[in-house]
């Protein structure tokens, strides 16, 4: 149940009932809000079986295409797309979510819809190209996480037909995975052949993660403390390690009276949650 939600598929036609905007996606939202009680709770808003999509428009030269739909009781969600001489590209994200929907924000503080609006960070797409990304890939702002996957979307279709040129996403794009550092064992049998040369083409082992501190304040005073060195261990077709570098990483949450939340955020779509 966690991760249901469902898949949105929006074909917008022109005057002439042409595809003049396809898109065909999934995505949910992690929500951080204020409890009754003063704790902050986060919680996962997913798409609902019954999503309209009005207020969409295809867009031209001087008119920004908009993907809108509304789901659930009183969220929506969209974004405004612009069109250059030879590519498009996503411009604003806008999340409206209702706290009076008490099945997903069962005793917040605040009632009533609050409004995200974020910066697309996609890069640009060439005209006449369909932008794919099956993936997952978040988008951060104002305590919501944004996570998209099974992305198709073409703006300013070109003759009322999809394209079957791709652009791929960053996150599809394959990477070779890191070598698994030698257990003690093998460390142990290497000491005991130090007549035999090393192979050249021998892997650098994955060294231990940089330690990072991070830390949260609520007002003047420091809420929480996390003293940390990280590194992920990707099971997929082949295994892959990610050390999470305090250098880069940012630190964000909220503390509350009883629980605290504790974001990072490397700034390479790795996102983990505390």
């Amino acid at each position: 149940g966690f991760f249901q939600s469902y898949a949105v598929e929006v074909d917008i036609k022109d005057a002439s009932n042409a595809t003049c905007l396809y898109a065909d996606w999934m995505m949910r939202f992690l929500i951080t809000y204020e409890s009754n009680n003063g704790d902050y709770k986060t919680t996962t808003l997913n798409l609902s079986s019954s999503v309209t999509h009005n207020g969409s428009v295809c867009g031209n030269d001087t008119q920004a295409a908009l993907v809108a739909v509304q789901f659930g009781e009183g969220h929506s969600w969209s974004i405004n797309i612009t069109k250059s001489n030879e590519t498009y590209q996503g411009d604003f994200i806008t999340l409206t979510y209702n706290t009076n929907d008490t099945a997903v924000f069962p005793d917040a503080k605040r009632k009533g819809p609050v409004t995200v609006l974020v910066k697309d960070p996609l890069h640009p797409v060439q005209l006449n190209t369909v932008f794919v990304c099956h993936n997952s890939y978040s988008v951060e702002a104002e305590n919501t996480t944004q996570i998209f996957w099974n992305v198709t979307v073409q703006a300013f279709v070109q003759n009322g037909t999809v394209s079957k040129k791709e652009s791929r996403c960053p996150a599809d794009t394959p990477t070779s995975a890191p070598t698994v550092p030698p257990t003690i064992a093998n460390a142990t049998t290497a000491s005991t052949t130090t007549l035999s040369p090393a192979p050249t083409t021998a892997p650098k082992p994955v060294e231990n993660p940089d330690t990072g501190n991070y830390s949260l304040k609520s007002g003047n005073k420091t809420c929480l403390l996390a003293t940390v060195g990280l590194q992920l261990n990707v099971s997929q077709d082949k295994p892959l390690l990610i050390n999470i570098n305090p250098k880069t990483t940012i630190a964000d949450g909220a503390c509350g009276n009883t629980t605290a939340t504790l974001k990072l955020n490397d700034g390479n779509s790795t996102l983990i949650g505390f």
